[in-house]
């Protein structure tokens, strides 16, 4: 048998059921803002730049996306991680998660200020 051979390791990716598996869990935090006064808007973008280094700092953050729907008012910032990393961010409380989120519900016409965690696949 040649050097090497046998030692390459498959691992298995997490599974929801049966033939849905992930690699990267999400973390998204999210809030409407004011259709009517775009300083909302404004005000969330601030926000998030004053917090982006430390979110994308996480261990296993593989990229920090900003939506934002004009039609709706969304403002979501969905910060993934692949699967092995998640559980260290979920023990540190998701950290900057608490101050941005306080920072947020003190803006003057943001509501709905929540957060969602799900898995993510590219197929």
């Amino acid at each position: 048998s040649s050097a090497g051979e046998g030692t390459t390791k498959i691992r298995k990716m997490p599974e929801i059921t049966d033939g849905v598996s992930f690699d990267t869990i999400a973390r998204e935090w999210r809030c409407k803002w004011s259709l009517e006064d775009k300083a909302s808007l404004a005000a969330a973008q601030k926000e998030l730049d004053a917090i982006l280094a430390e979110v994308k700092a996480v261990k296993g953050v593989k990229n920090v996306q900003r939506v934002v729907c004009g039609g709706c008012g969304d403002f979501k910032v969905i910060t993934a991680l692949d699967a092995a990393s998640y559980g260290e961010w979920e023990a540190a409380k998701f950290a900057p998660e608490e101050k941005f989120l306080e920072k947020l519900k003190a803006v003057k016409g943001l509501e709905r200020v929540e957060t969602q965690t799900y898995t993510l696949m590219t197929m």
